[in-house]
């Protein structure tokens, strides 16, 4: 007989936990299922371990900006303590403490592979086989995220190429490193490559430039600093052919224009797919391997009864660690029967990508809003251009844009690239959120001496 909850939550991520503490919470009775780690993607493969290998080299710069304070920089990186803190951050991989918290929360926990197998209906399978039948009264959420997307290229299997999860748990650091796209994690990976110890680091981007879904200068600028300042070569606008492994453990790509290069290991990090394989939709008139769309209330298309959520990059909406437990948190409230829906995750997603320097951006590009029908006004502004930036240190460079919808004067995008421009990016974000006009922006003033007297500068620049 199936053990019965109000709710069953597929996928024990960031997304997965926060869906089960909410209904639980609010009083509903709940369970979650996870076959792998408790926590999820970004806790030991992604968010926290790629941040802890960048900060250290981030630092470093840091100190070398300040004078009296650079000489302190000459020791260099301990590589072997930069894996132990990394270790460390990802709790070993070892969930523990995750479990923890969901016992807090009366959140119980099946492990194995959860799938659908009709309405409200999941089986869970544990890793000898053993099966659990479970019922829900009230909703299945699935949670259970993206996995690393890896190309039909011929070789790339046989040469034992990386994803995300293969380079954040690296042991040793590679002298040749190749990475393949020049989006987040690419970037990401070739800066802390470089900053441990790799020789050689080359990025290969099929576009015409890094991080292509960000304004063109953000790209541009972190091309610049990889190549003038960190010696990271980087190749745009060119697809690779093959990829082959010499008996000595050389890789050897072959890109579509006839050029080679040689790596000891290389990276695919080109984007993600919909981890949705293996849990059942088909069971329901769903496609497998596909993303699972949603209206705003995470609800599933397509499935009758009001019964099936999906929240989280599962859904394809903004794969993001916090715009999943954004949409967690409206899902949870909408299965207790609050009248809420998601709207942030479409037109108002902030993200980081942690280079230094760092490129932070919320909302629409230019290009985003003009394709939109947007009355468009654009303003840039030198990151480094404030007294706040003198005050951090020398060599403080980069870029400030906002995109202002004209008709309504109001700030519709804004991209920041500089060091630690990631912790300037949420007041764009409040500002896209509530809709604050320019004329009320004027009132909020930025504190001096700080980086964010940009937004001072911003505004003067516009006409106020």
């Amino acid at each position: 007989m199936a053990e019965q909850y109000d709710v069953i939550v597929i996928g024990a991520g960031s997304t997965g936990e926060n869906v089960a503490g909410r209904t639980a919470a609010g009083g509903l009775k709940t369970v979650i299922v996870e076959s792998e780690l408790v926590g999820g993607e970004c806790s030991y493969w992604a968010c926290m371990p790629t941040k802890a290998l960048l900060r250290p080299g981030e630092a470093l710069r840091e100190l070398k900006r300040t004078p009296g304070a650079r000489a302190a920089a000459n020791g260099g990186i301990d590589i072997a303590e930069v894996l132990a803190r990394r270790d460390a951050m990802t709790s070993d991989w070892d969930d523990k403490w995750q479990v923890q918290w969901l016992d807090s929360v009366n959140v119980p926990l099946i492990r194995g592979q959860g799938r659908i197998t009709g309405e409200k209906t999941v089986t869970v399978t544990d890793k000898d086989g053993n099966t659990t039948e479970l019922e829900a009264k009230v909703a299945v959420c699935i949670a259970t995220g993206s996995k690393s997307l890896m190309p039909p290229i011929p070789g790339v299997k046989e040469c034992g190429a990386w994803d995300n999860r293969d380079i954040t748990a690296i042991k040793e650091i590679p002298n040749r490193m190749l990475i393949i796209g020049g989006g987040v994690v690419g970037v990401e990976m070739a800066q802390a490559m470089k900053d441990l110890g790799s020789s050689e680091v080359t990025v290969v981007e099929l576009q015409d430039r890094l991080l292509p879904i960000e304004e063109a200068f953000a790209g541009e600028l972190i091309k610049k600093v990889f190549t003038e300042e960190y010696g990271i070569n980087v190749i745009t606008g060119v697809g690779i052919s093959s990829f082959s492994r010499s008996d000595d453990g050389e890789v050897t790509a072959s890109l579509a224009d006839g050029a080679e290069i040689k790596a000891d290991e290389i990276l695919i990090s080109i984007g993600r797919k919909a981890n949705t394989d293996d849990i059942g939709l088909e069971s329901i008139g769903l496609e497998p391997g596909r993303y699972i769309e949603v209206d705003d209330y995470l609800k599933a298309a397509g499935v009758d009864g009001d019964w099936l959520y999906a929240a989280g990059d599962v859904n394809g909406r903004a794969l993001l660690t916090h715009q999943g437990k954004y949409q967690a948190r409206i899902c949870g409230d909408v299965i207790l029967g609050k009248e809420i829906k998601a709207w942030a995750d479409n037109g108002v997603v902030p993200r980081v990508i942690f280079t230094d320097p760092q490129v932070a951006a919320v909302g629409l590009t230019e290009e985003q809003a003009r394709s939109q029908g947007i009355n468009v006004k654009t303003v840039e502004y030198g990151y480094g251009a404030t007294a706040g930036a003198m005050v951090r240190g020398e060599g403080i460079d980069g870029n400030t844009k906002i995109v202002i919808d004209e008709d309504t004067r109001t700030i519709v995008g804004a991209t920041f690239v500089g060091p630690g421009a990631g912790e300037q990016i949420h007041a764009a974000t409040i500002a896209i959120a509530g809709k604050v006009t320019l004329d009320t922006l004027w009132h909020a003033v930025p504190a001096y001496p700080t980086i964010s007297e940009f937004w001072l500068r911003l505004l003067e620049d516009y006409g106020l």
